[in-house]
């Protein structure tokens, strides 16, 4: 977990310094392979911590789908959507988020179906791990993408400070045009995290479990070929109902990130969580961490 604070104005001048809005996708993500550092074997979990110049720290997961129907959407978000999205959640009031970064692609048909970067108190930061992605580009015609393991990953591999001191539930929003993949089995996740005890998730299972730790909402982009099936919105409608957000064009994501997050029902939302309670992992290191 990186110190240090956001600050729009610096990340919007670090984006023109580097030049962002000239560079192609492709200059832009240079990884030809997953990144060493995002690869999430051997995670036991990753911590959203208070610190003394963060105090009420606010997890925030962001799951974004690199697969090749996604297009440039990546790229929008390195030069406008991430410094917007952060400059709207603390004018509103969320002084000390900590991101989260994932990249999604599909268990069934890529070699990295899922990217973990740290929960980030610094833009800098959270900019290097987004720009470390690898955009696999994959994806196939199995109907649907690994939108549940950022679900599994949350619920079982992060441990955070707003719950876990103040009973204050997390965020996690997937970003995405496909449908979710019904299920994923135990072999994956082993070949995916490492040595330990697996079971074989459902979607909807892990969706009902992150819930229990994460405001969870997936966001649906209806611009590309497949987003704009009416059938692909009414599956993810029937599985999570009002927490489904749909947008017509990736522009819109940051604005409806910032206001989910920072709505008035969901600040003052508050859960039981005692302080003996421990995390559940079902990964490498799990006994040393029970």
């Amino acid at each position: 977990m990186g110190g240090g604070s956001f600050s729009f104005d610096s990340y919007a001048t670090r984006a023109v310094t580097k030049g962002y809005h000239q560079k192609s996708t492709a200059d832009v993500f240079q990884q030809r392979q997953i990144n060493n550092a995002m690869h999430p074997y051997g995670i036991v979990a990753r911590e959203s911590r208070d610190s003394v110049e963060h105090p009420n720290s606010v997890a925030i997961i962001l799951g974004l789908d690199v697969t090749g129907s996604m297009g440039s959407i990546p790229h929008h978000l390195v030069k406008e959507g991430l410094p917007s999205l952060v400059d709207k959640i603390i004018k509103h009031g969320i002084a000390d988020p900590q991101i989260l970064f994932l990249g999604i692609g599909d268990h069934e048909c890529d070699n990295s179906p899922l990217q973990v970067g740290q929960f980030e108190s610094s833009d800098e930061l959270l900019e290097k791990w987004l720009t470390s992605v690898y955009l696999e580009g994959g994806g196939g015609g199995n109907g649907g993408e690994s939108y549940l393991l950022a679900w599994y990953f949350a619920a079982y591999h992060t441990s955070i400070d707003c719950l876990e001191k103040r009973g204050q539930k997390g965020f996690l929003f997937t970003v995405g045009d496909e449908p979710v993949l019904p299920s994923v089995p135990k072999n994956v996740l082993k070949n995916l995290m490492g040595e330990g005890q697996y079971g074989d998730f459902t979607a909807s299972g892990l969706f009902e479990e992150v819930r229990k730790k994460y405001n969870t909402y997936h966001i649906h982009v209806k611009e590309t070929a497949s987003g704009s099936r009416s059938h692909v919105i009414d599956g993810w409608r029937q599985l999570l109902c009002d927490n489904l957000l749909v947008v017509n064009k990736h522009t819109e994501i940051a604005d409806l990130i910032a206001e989910k997050i920072t709505a008035p029902e969901q600040a003052a939302e508050t859960i039981p969580y005692a302080i003996s309670d421990k995390p559940v992992f079902v990964g490498i290191e799990a006994e040393e961490m029970l």
